[in-house]
């Protein structure tokens, strides 16, 4: 079982950039976005699915949390690397361009 302190940056940091919901959501809605403006959204969305991922980890036992503090910092960081797979996504698979 892996513990959650209050507040250690690397937990933080590796829970949010590693997080396989994080990768996979981002990186597939990247590769379907057919415009640079839907990177954020796409960065924001794996963010949120590797948040909810954290969460039910976390309320069916697999981590064991003592106190909260480091879930924003988890939400930041996850956008961050969102933001890093949504553009590959979208540089190495480009969608369709969208008629006018």
């Amino acid at each position: 079982m892996i513990d959650i302190n209050p507040f250690d940056p690397q937990t933080v940091v590796l829970l949010g950039a590693l997080n396989p919901a994080t990768i996979l959501v981002a990186f597939l809605l990247g590769r379907k976005a057919d415009q640079w403006q839907k990177i954020p959204v796409a960065a924001f969305a794996g963010a949120f699915a590797g948040f909810l991922l954290y969460w039910l980890s976390a309320t069916v036992g697999i981590f064991s949390v003592h106190a909260l503090g480091g879930e924003a910092g988890m939400l930041l960081v996850g956008f961050l690397a969102g933001l890093i797979w949504a553009l590959a996504g979208y540089l190495v698979f480009p969608a369709k361009k969208a008629a006018p």
